[in-house]
């Protein structure tokens, strides 16, 4: 296992990596690309940019750790398309970008980056810099999350007055932190203080442009430690301009870093910094740790935490779902491998305590065992949906609830020539076949397997063992099955499935047709 560390973190961050078997490459953003084929798990922090033409030197890529919240520096739709999963450690420097925050509100409420530069400059303006205080302001903030909570936490100790806009919070959480929730033109109209921190998204893009500014309290000051791309810069100047914004703050800008002719810097009433916010030893300790530690649980456990392009758990959630996440996909690789046709569409149906979970992962999972079995390319629990959907395969989910049933998973595999089912369940914390079109007959869902449909006549047991013994190739397990019902004027419809030491051969597989009571015969190889 090759773990590639592409910018500088935290040395104890790199010794969570060195687990056993692993290599751990230790490099920097101008001489990472030379150990990228080579990379099983890639970490970064914002210098290295995951374009798609990266991704293509990494064929053996599976997860790609953010030391940090935003994933701006990585091509999504990219890593997705190539099944890899991208993490991030939102929260992990919430306090620092918090506390600059509230540095920041101080500068512009004390103007003390220019009462600093005036002093240096050998001047003595005592009276140009008369400040005022943060005590009985409003302060608006656009965004609640883990670092809004914190500002909120900061600021309620300069006694301010605390408005948020947030459509994902629920107003009691707002309450709990004595915060009330408001609609953004509300905010902009009574905020003295305006605080961003949004995730950009094609919502949040340029959100404070011109026409925000004109709802704003003539006299606001903007603090902005997110994203650069939230404020329209050339409607910023335009609002410094004319007095409607008295000031602003700016870690962030786009682009960065920005040109030296940018419009803003010239503003004596903005502060500037270089996207410092989250840098503090501590922050980058933590964020450094944090992806490290969520790599090691990916790579060792297939445990997602803090996913960016796939449905992530919880360890808890996952402890639940994960043996239901192999079962599906031996279910998905074996339903490939025994139906007849091309697929048009899956159903997958979930019964008994599974059916109470998040099953996106169980779902994606019976994709990759029944497209790995078709397609060329790489399917992975990350790109399963969008490969799917590439190729027109219809999914569809459903949860039985039903008291007392069996906790299964069944996978319908619908082609032009009919609907193949089979279903299993988690014995011994280990995937079994349960049914095949709806006769029962447990199996093992791993290793060299014979599937057969066959009459229920006498004699096929024996020439089955006749077979196979004649060609030095041992039985393991022998599981047979019947459909249930009165029976008909001709035998009942049967089935086998025989797990064997060895794979079994085409050669073999004809040998076991010969007997006319045998329909179908076919090898299943699950690893």
């Amino acid at each position: 296992m090759n773990i590639l560390v592409a910018e500088s973190i935290a040395p104890a961050a790199v010794e969570l990596l060195r687990q056993p078997g692993w290599n751990v490459i230790v490099s920097n953003p101008k001489d990472y690309l030379a150990s990228l084929p080579e990379a099983e798990a890639l970490i970064v922090r914002s210098a290295v940019k995951v374009t798609r033409e990266v991704l293509e030197k990494a064929p053996r890529l599976r997860v790609i750790g953010r030391a940090g919240v935003g994933v701006d520096n990585v091509d999504l739709a990219a890593a997705t398309q190539a099944g890899v999963l991208v993490m991030n450690t939102p929260g992990g420097n919430a306090v620092s970008v918090a506390e600059h925050t509230i540095a920041l509100m101080l500068a512009l409420a004390r103007s003390i980056p220019q009462a600093n530069a005036s002093l240096h400059a050998g001047k003595w303006e005592k009276k140009k810099f008369m400040g005022s205080e943060l005590r009985g302001k409003t302060l608006g903030i656009l965004g609640l999350g883990s670092i809004g909570r914190e500002v909120v936490r900061r600021a309620r100790a300069f006694e301010m007055r605390i408005l948020a806009c947030d459509p994902y919070i629920h107003p009691e959480t707002a309450a709990d932190l004595g915060v009330e929730l408001v609609e953004a033109s509300r905010l902009y109209a009574e905020s003295d203080y305006l605080s961003l921190h949004l995730a950009l998204t094609p919502e949040t893009r340029g959100m404070l442009n011109r026409a925000a500014f004109e709802q704003m309290k003539p006299g606001v000051r903007i603090i902005n430690c997110a994203r650069g791309e939230l404020i329209d810069q050339e409607a910023l100047a335009e609002a410094l301009e004319s007095g409607r914004v008295a000031g602003a703050a700016l870690d962030v800008f786009q682009p960065e870093p920005p040109p030296p002719d940018l419009r803003l810097l010239q503003f004596d009433s903005v502060i500037a910094t270089p996207h410092i916010a989250g840098s503090t030893e501590e922050a980058q300790e933590i964020v450094g740790i944090r992806i490290a530690e969520q790599v090691v649980q990916y790579l060792l456990h297939g445990v997602a935490i803090n996913a960016c392009n796939m449905p992530a758990l919880t360890p808890e959630q996952y402890r639940l779902v994960g043996p239901y996440i192999t079962l599906a996909e031996r279910l998905g690789a074996f339903a490939a491998q025994i139906a007849p046709g091309h697929p048009r569409a899956v159903r997958m149906v979930y019964s008994g305590r599974i059916a109470e979970a998040n099953t996106h992962l169980v779902r994606n999972a019976g994709l990759v065992g029944l497209l790995n079995r078709w397609l060329s390319e790489r399917v992975t629990l990350v790109n399963a949906m969008h490969v799917a959907a590439e190729r027109n395969l219809a999914v569809a989910e459903r949860h039985e609830k039903r008291a007392g049933h069996v906790d299964s998973v069944r996978l319908e595999l619908e082609t032009e020539t009919g609907v193949t089912t089979v279903e299993g369940a988690v014995v011994l914390d280990r995937p079994r076949l349960i049914q095949v079109d709806g006769i029962y007959c447990e199996a093992p869902l791993a290793g060299h397997l014979v599937f057969m449909k066959n009459q229920d006549v006498p004699g096929v047991i024996g020439h089955v063992g006749t077979v196979l013994g004649r060609n030095n190739i041992n039985i393991a397990n022998f599981s047979l099955g019947r459909r249930e019902g009165p029976r008909p004027d001709g035998p009942l419809d049967a089935l086998a499935v025989v797990e064997t030491d060895e794979p079994v051969s085409e050669q073999v597989l004809a040998q076991l047709r010969e007997n006319p009571a045998v329909m179908v015969a076919k090898a299943v190889e699950l690893d």
